[in-house]
C-alpha cells in the first residue's frame, strides 16, 4: 500500500520545495500524510470541476500544478470559493497537493514537458539558476529547420485545444530551428529569449505593449502566445509517470483531460470596408 505521505515524497524528490519562489505556497494543502492511497488524479488547476473528478473517480489524493491557496488567508468557510473546495475535498478524504514553481524550475519540469510536446530536444534553462541545470523555461531545437508557419502548426496540433487557439507573431516563412519554451505566463522572459538567440519563443499570456515593443527590436525571435492552462498541461503526464515510477505501480494516477481554462469562446471581430477591425 502507499500513503499520501509516501507519493508527496515522490513528488518532492522530483520537484523539490527550495526549487519554488519565496512568494509561492507549495506543498501538502489538505490530507493526512498517513492515509492510503489507490488513485490519484492529476492537473493544471485545482477547481470545482477537477475537484468532483477526483471524487468521481474516487481519488484519495490530487496533484495540481496551480496553487489553490496562493494568497494569505484568514479562513476557509464553506461560503466561500476555496473553502468551499476545501471542505469538500476533507469531506470526501481527498488531499491536495500543489507543485508550482518549484515544478517550473526543476529538471525536468513544465518546461521540459512543453518541450517534449513540441519535439524539441532540450540543450539548457531560458533563464538558469546558479546550478545552470535547473531554471525557468528552457531552450532547444527542432530536427530539422522548418518555415514558422509551419512551427505554428506543430504547437497547435501539440496542445490540447483551447477557445484561446494559438496566437502568432512573425514572418510565416522565417526559418525555425531554435526554440525557447516557457509554460505559463512568459513575457518577463523576452530579453532572455533574445539573449538566446533562438528563433523563436512559445510562451502564454503574452501582452500587447510587451509583445509589440519586443517584436521592434533587432534580431528579436517570433513569438507564439497559447492558453496558459494548455501550456502546462503537458506536465501533468510528466507529475503522472514520477508517481507510477515511485509507487511501484501500487496507485492508478489519472491525468485530468478536463479543460480548466477560464476562456470558453472565441468571436472573430467583422471586418470594416475600410480593413480595421470592428469587433
Amino acid at each position: 500500500m502507499s500513503t499520501v505521505g509516501d507519493a508527496v515524497a515522490a513528488l518532492e524528490r522530483a520537484y523539490p520545495p527550495e526549487l519554488a519562489e519565496s512568494w509561492d505556497a507549495v506543498g501538502l494543502v489538505c490530507g493526512d500524510p498517513a492515509e492510503v492511497v489507490d488513485t490519484v488524479l492529476v492537473c493544471v488547476d485545482p477547481v470545482e470541476s477537477t475537484v468532483e473528478e477526483a471524487v468521481e473517480l474516487g481519488a484519495q489524493l490530487v496533484v495540481a500544478h496551480h496553487p489553490l491557496l496562493l494568497k494569505g488567508v484568514h479562513g476557509v468557510g464553506a461560503d466561500t470559493q476555496k473553502g468551499r473546495l476545501v471542505h469538500r475535498m476533507i469531506r470526501s478524504g481527498v488531499a491536495l497537493f500543489c507543485a508550482h514553481t518549484n515544478a517550473d524550475s526543476a529538471d525536468p519540469g513544465v518546461s521540459d514537458a512543453l518541450a517534449a510536446a513540441l519535439g524539441l530536444t532540450v540543450t539548457g534553462p531560458l533563464d538558469p539558476k546558479a546550478d545552470g541545470r535547473t531554471g525557468i523555461g528552457r531552450v532547444g531545437e527542432l530536427a530539422e529547420g522548418e518555415p514558422f508557419s509551419a512551427f505554428v502548426e506543430r504547437v497547435a496540433a501539440a496542445l490540447p485545444a483551447t477557445a484561446w487557439g494559438v496566437r502568432a507573431a512573425g514572418d510565416p516563412g522565417r526559418s525555425v530551428r531554435r526554440v525557447a519554451v516557457s509554460g505559463g505566463a512568459g513575457d518577463s522572459y523576452l530579453g532572455a529569449a533574445t539573449a538566446a538567440g533562438v528563433d523563436v519563443f512559445v510562451t502564454a499570456d503574452l501582452r500587447h505593449h510587451p509583445a509589440a515593443e519586443h517584436l521592434a527590436r533587432p534580431g528579436a525571435p517570433a513569438l507564439v502566445d497559447v492558453a496558459h492552462w494548455a501550456s502546462e498541461w503537458p506536465w501533468c503526464e510528466q507529475a503522472a509517470s514520477v508517481l507510477r515510477s515511485a509507487l511501484g505501480g501500487t496507485v492508478g494516477v489519472v491525468v485530468s483531460t478536463r479543460r480548466t481554462d477560464p476562456w470558453t469562446a472565441q468571436v472573430a471581430g467583422a471586418v470594416s470596408r475600410t480593413g480595421r477591425s470592428t469587433g
